[in-house]
């Protein structure tokens, strides 16, 4: 196993009718910006109950944080934060939300330049608004985590800092039932990839990380086709352990002490950004294609994979490997979500400008070995064909 520091101190209130918490944990006397997306917060009724958590306090709102959330669209709210003279920031909904939240809250303490740097030129964040989150939708660990993603003409970009992790999180899984088909089945790939980042590497015998991997990638293999099935659709056992297992699938603990990949991620960025494919389904479309060409560097972990996740444990290395990758697309097949990228309309002439752009960004040596470069991150776009 390999050094590592762990600390994540994000209080979280788990359960259904915990949104009343949000009282407590926010000071009596905060100016309080709640953000918020397209509005469906006031449709299942998380926006009343965040309201009554809220009375007594000086607050205002900012709507319209879409998904893969844009900076022209945050940096909006800047003029509402010194207009009410905010000091605290509640991000109720997605991880998209949460995300943009956290680069609000730099934003607005950014003094010596454009805040788009943050993000561009990755400055060090020395200040931030606080954060809570209230989650609405399981999928990203944002609302645990120190990182986020803006996008801006087509660019999607990460940044990170300890000091946007969000102070608490409230996670009702009752919040979850309204939730369509397609986000269900987003959140649950986007948790499912993230796991897979931290574990599907090469081993240094982290017995515990590997483990608690593995049983997250089995909850949500299990739970993911309940929650899109007829009879368990409103069953908040199983939306429990969904919601449960997108935060832990990134909230540090099962990458303390491994090495992680996140190629998938990177060139996911890039077709979001581009085609403004749904982060998720980049994702089911490229971890498939990275198992087949990084088969050989990762062939150790993929075996581990294929059998403690899939119990395939019979035929040649290589078949088990084929096999497991097999049943990888295949859930996400059940999932409903794309494994090529001819599913989402993009071609063989358009991958050169895919890692064009990568390398514009600097991705140029992704993966645990940081051995993925423009030639083989292509290699792999044409596996994802």
């Amino acid at each position: 196993m390999l050094n590592f520091t762990f600390h994540n101190p994000t209080k979280i209130y788990f359960g259904e009718g915990q949104l009343s918490s949000i009282a407590k944990e926010i000071p009596a006397n905060a100016s309080v910006l709640v953000t918020y997306g397209g509005g469906s917060i006031k449709s299942n009724g998380v926006y009343e109950q965040v309201s009554k958590a809220l009375e007594g306090h000086k607050w205002c709102e900012f709507s319209g944080i879409e998904p893969n959330p844009n900076y022209d669209t945050l940096i909006k709210a800047l003029d509402l934060i010194k207009e009410h003279k905010v000091d605290f920031l509640l991000a109720v909904g997605g991880g998209s939300v949460v995300d943009g939240t956290k680069f609000i809250a730099a934003a607005a303490m950014y003094e010596t330049g454009d805040p788009w740097d943050i993000v561009a030129k990755q400055v060090k964040i020395t200040k931030a608004l606080p954060i809570g989150a209230v989650l609405t939708l399981p999928a990203t660990g944002s609302e645990t985590n120190t990182g986020a993603v803006v996008t801006r003409e087509g660019n999607k970009l990460p940044f990170a800092s300890p000091l946007v992790r969000p102070l608490f999180a409230v996670l009702d899984p009752s919040v979850t039932l309204s939730l369509s088909d397609r986000q269900i089945s987003n959140g649950v790939v986007d948790a499912f990839v993230h796991t897979m980042e931290q574990y599907l590497t090469y081993s240094v015998d982290a017995k515990v990380q590997d483990r608690i991997s593995e049983g997250l990638l089995l909850t949500l293999i299990e739970e993911g086709p309940k929650a899109l099935s007829e009879e368990l659709k409103s069953d908040l056992n199983v939306r429990s352990n969904i919601m449960w297992s997108a935060t832990l699938a990134l909230n540090g603990l099962i990458g303390a002490g491994v090495p992680q990949d996140w190629a998938t991620h990177m060139i996911g960025h890039e077709l979001t950004g581009a085609y403004g494919v749904d982060h998720a389904r980049t994702l089911s479309i490229v971890l498939p294609a990275v198992m087949k060409v990084r088969r050989e560097a990762k062939k150790e972990k993929l075996l581990q994979y294929a059998d403690r996740v899939w119990g395939i444990n019979e035929g040649s290395e290589s078949e088990r490997i084929d096999n497991a990758i097999a049943q990888t697309e295949s859930f996400f097949r059940q999932m409903n979500v794309p494994t090529r990228l001819s599913d989402v309309g993009v071609e063989g002439t358009d991958l050169e400008n895919i890692v064009a752009k990568l390398t514009e960004h600097g991705m140029v040596a992704l993966g645990e070995y940081k051995d993925i470069t423009p030639e083989v991150s292509l290699e792999i776009l044409k596996a994802a064909l």
